[in-house]
């Protein structure tokens, strides 16, 4: 659901005559000036360069026009170093100035077509971006599918709920399966509590528009005996609170409570187009918690996949509610892999902020690798503790579990402790609670949606198909 060209079209073929960009550090500012004219240092020194990361430096030639452009940065192979040029630098055509390795090359080229992203679906853009040549050493097919792929989860989470409904959701992920041979089938309504889905149907049941389950299956080349990989992702469309309705503040950005959803669809259209030698299912359950006559209720019991019960303490906690079944059905094939993917807890964003999601995992290695990848990415994550003690929290002198803690406290960890109860133990499993929205403009990161730690997963099932 693409409705403007991709930014990878602001990526052009070589051009000789485009203006040369430099990246310097602060560290090597002063050598670098050394080896260039004098008067470039002059000029530098005149502006008040220091190649502080972020800043720019535009030098003209003897005519007055743009001879080249200096960037300060922190690290090169970041490609967040490089999102701010294309909305800041006058438009026209631009390039590296010099052959650096495959990680820099990359990471120009993803953090370019990264920064001239733009949702237009409901307003034109003010201006048109500046563009940059290739870089010699990025591989192009790496950096399309990770453009394509960050800008899917921008345009789902940006929809407004009227144009993205659980049908819409579901459809997104179905059509980019079908563009690789995937077989997708969508359960709607009665038929999740026909084929025992019943958190699900309970979640979406008060809606005008009917719940629903994406079902995804993919195998790669070569993949009869590759590893198994799940990927379940959270699609609520819009989320009101339930019967324990949201302030209008709380509902405001409640469009991208299917963010999680989002995650999961683009990071399965990775791994397909890498052509991944892996078994992929995705599960993506869509549904709008809504208010209306059959809507679930506070301390009603509902009965899990697993066959757990769960005593409803708040309506306004269902997305660990859809997930659970979700899990269960994952788990239930012994995967080697399990990811999920939720805008779960306003609790991990008070701990961790807007911009780092908060990793959970009862596999120490798994959780390990996804942290590296993202320290090496530019994709950071942070782990949060599945601290046993707390699940008690949960109790429910009725059911086997409550869905929401007694007390304020630990919210993000109890909500990752009920998700593990639906998951065997000494199976691999992460959980990512993130935010998907940038509150505020960054470079190459428009406010607004926003795909987070995206990349790290796609590098850690990168790893396990490797291995």
């Amino acid at each position: 659901m693409t409705d403007f060209p991709l930014p990878l079209a602001h990526l052009t073929e070589p051009d000789p005559s485009a203006v040369p960009i430099h990246a310097v550090t602060a560290e090597g500012l002063a050598a670098w000036t050394a080896g260039q004219p004098a008067p470039l240092g002059a000029w530098l020194a005149a502006t008040g360069f220091t190649a502080r990361p972020g800043s720019q430096a535009l030098v003209p030639d003897a005519e007055g026009k743009l001879a080249g452009v200096l960037l300060g940065v922190e690290r090169p192979d970041d490609p967040w170093a490089w999102g701010g040029l294309p909305g800041t630098l006058p438009e026209g055509a631009y390039r590296l100035a010099a052959d650096g390795e495959a990680a820099v090359a990359e990471a120009a080229a993803l953090g370019w077509a990264l920064g001239c992203y733009a949702f237009t679906r409901y307003k034109a853009p003010k201006r048109a971006f500046a563009r940059l040549a290739w870089p010699a050493g990025a591989g192009r097919a790496r950096v399309g599918r990770l453009v394509e792929a960050i800008c899917r989860v921008r345009d789902l989470v940006n929809t407004p709920a009227e144009d993205l409904g659980p049908e819409q959701l579901a459809e997104a992920g179905a059509e980019l399966g079908r563009r690789y041979g995937a077989t997708s089938r969508i359960l709607v309504g009665e038929a999740l509590l026909a084929e025992n889905y019943p958190t699900i149907h309970a979640v979406g049941r008060a809606a005008a528009r009917a719940p629903r389950l994406l079902d995804l299956t993919w195998r790669g080349p070569g993949a009869e005996d590759g590893p198994q990989v799940v990927l379940v992702g959270k699609g609520v469309c819009f989320d009101s609170g339930g019967l324990d309705l949201k302030p209008s503040s709380g509902m405001l950005l409640m469009k991208k409570d299917m963010g999680g959803g989002a995650h999961a669809i683009a990071l399965a259209g990775l791994v397909m187009d890498a052509g991944l030698p892996v078994r992929l299912r995705l599960l993506v359950p869509c549904v709008e918690n809504a208010v209306s006559g059959n809507a679930f209720r506070p301390l009603d019991v509902l009965r899990t996949r697993k066959g757990l019960t769960v005593e409803v303490g708040n309506t306004d906690a269902e997305g660990r509610l859809i997930l659970c079944d979700a899990l269960a059905e994952a788990d239930a094939m012994a995967p080697d892999l399990i990811l999920d993917f939720a805008t779960l807890t306003g609790a991990a964003r008070v701990a961790l902020g807007p911009e780092l999601p908060a990793l959970f995992s009862n596999d120490d290695a798994t959780a390990e690798a996804l942290l590296a990848h993202g320290r090496r990415l530019g994709d950071p994550l942070w782990r949060l503790p599945l601290h046993q003690p707390y699940l008690k929290m949960l109790d429910s002198r009725v059911a086997d579990l409550n869905n929401v803690s007694s007390g304020g406290f630990a919210g993000s960890v109890t909500a990752a402790l009920f998700l593990e109860q639906f998951v065997s133990a000494g199976r691999a499993w992460a959980h990512l609670d993130l935010f998907a929205w940038n509150p505020e403009d960054r470079p190459g990161r428009p406010k607004g949606g926003e795909a987070m730690g995206l990349r790290s997963a796609f590098a850690l099932i990168e790893d396990l198909a490797a291995r």
